[in-house]
């Protein structure tokens, strides 16, 4: 409550007496102004307003830089989605930073009337209020909140080093990852079209061999016929010539049978020498037919690599976007304790690890097994999905709680506003401050 004034005060101490009126006035008003906010988010849930004005915040302890990957790739796909998740929960902290911003605008423009007719309540009160104290104690609030945004600004600073350094190191191993697969890819088809080309190359070699067989073949048995040819017109004509010589001729006439038995030999020789011709070429035409069909499936084969491989490198640059984005989401507690603790007893563990580790002899459970490494996975979604659902239902209890303070603001406001419709009756407000300054 104000104090008493002296019975006769002179000029210079009511001129003194008002100046330290209105600044602590204006002080109380900062104040209440302050109070009402802090109060304001305490209910919103912000964690930032539940820390006192005279305590410090304690630097959080920055975590050490990502080493290089050298996980296998189950390990790294768990790190990536838990970095998504931490993405996807800090936009939505940002989302709801927004929307806190925009909702405090409106509730400046109603504490700004508050603080108007609070500061006419507080003309009535400020006479004993010592104003050295007060200006003691707002310097040391501000200086106490610029250490704790100069602290939360050089760990902020931190984090996104570390989130960087990690990402390039991620980036590092993927690229090497990609290019291996790229160079086995291409040293796999270099050495295809190889082997494809040497059995080409030892398939014309045979057939040129085969051909320059069958041609010397067919050259020997044209030089021996023609020779054959030559020596029966010779012997045809001596035996024109020479029809008293018998003997000889028989002698001759048995020589040309042998001849007959030879160039029928030479005959037979010729049909099998054609059928061998005609065999080759078939198996040289099956041989062409086989090659094109290799190469066929070898064509269908790279295609149907490259799309896969395309596949691959999509689906790992969704990963590597999904987990950027839930990484920054990642609260400090998630970090720490990423998974919930079992609520199975140690015996019930071991044996559900026993069942796990037995041969399935049904269909259903020999494939369920190749799932058993999302055993985690799942851990992290149920845990997310039962944190959500606290939040919504903690969001809908804070807007219950938003609007009960909302309606007892609007009735200290309807309390605190002149009412225009009674001009006689007097106003409280107003009669006080009257009271208080008779010669204004």
């Amino acid at each position: 409550m104000a104090g008493l004034r002296p019975t006769a005060p002179t000029a210079a101490e009511n001129e003194l007496l008002l100046l330290q009126r209105q600044a602590l006035a204006e002080e109380e008003a900062a104040k209440t102004k302050r109070e009402l906010l802090t109060r304001f988010l305490q209910g919103w849930g912000c964690p930032c307003s539940a820390t006192p004005p005279g305590t410090r915040s304690s630097p959080k302890p920055t975590p050490a830089p990502f080493p290089p990957p050298t996980a296998p790739p189950q390990e790294k796909l768990s790190r990536e989605e838990q970095s998504s998740r931490w993405g996807l929960h800090k936009v939505c902290t940002l989302w709801r930073s927004a929307q806190r911003k925009t909702k405090d605008q409106e509730l400046r423009q109603d504490i700004e009337i508050l603080s108007q007719t609070f500061t006419r309540v507080m003309d009535c009160k400020d006479s004993a209020i010592e104003v050295a104290a007060l200006v003691t104690e707002l310097d040391e609030a501000e200086e106490q909140q610029n250490r704790a945004l100069r602290s939360h600004l050089h760990l902020t600073d931190q984090l996104l080093h570390i989130q960087r350094c990690r990402l390039g190191y991620l980036e590092q191993g993927f690229s090497a990852q990609v290019g291996a697969l790229k160079a086995e890819f291409e040293a796999e088809s270099v050495s295809c079209w190889q082997d494809q080309q040497y059995s080409r190359l030892q398939l014309v070699a045979r057939l040129e061999g085969l051909w320059d067989q069958i041609q010397t073949a067919r050259r020997s048995y044209a030089q021996a016929t023609e020779k054959k040819k030559v020596e029966f017109e010779e012997l045809k004509r001596k035996c024109e010539k020479t029809s008293c010589e018998i003997d000889a001729q028989a002698k001759k006439l048995q020589k040309l049978q042998e001849n007959e038995e030879q160039t029928q030999r030479i005959r037979d020789e010729r049909e099998l020498a054609l059928q061998k011709l005609q065999k080759l070429r078939a198996q040289i035409s099956q041989a062409g037919a086989t090659a094109h069909t290799h190469l066929v499936t070898l064509t269908c084969q790279c295609s149907a690599t490259l799309k896969a491989l395309q596949q691959v490198v999509e689906k790992a640059q969704r990963i590597l976007r999904l987990a950027e984005m839930c990484r920054r989401l990642e609260t400090q507690e998630e970090k720490v304790l990423p998974f919930y603790p079992s609520s199975l007893a140690e015996w019930e563990q071991q044996k559900a690890r026993r069942v796990l580790e037995e041969t399935a002899s049904e269909p259903l459970a020999r494939a369920m097994q190749d799932y058993v490494g999302l055993e985690r996975f799942w851990q992290r979604f149920n845990k997310a999905k039962l944190e959500e659902k606290g939040l919504e239902r903690a969001r809908a209890a804070l807007a219950e709680r938003n609007q009960e303070l909302r309606r007892l603001l609007q009735q200290y406001l309807a309390g605190a506003t002149i009412n225009k419709k009674v001009p006689k009756d007097p106003h409280p407000l107003l009669t006080t401050k009257q009271k208080l300054h008779p010669q204004k």
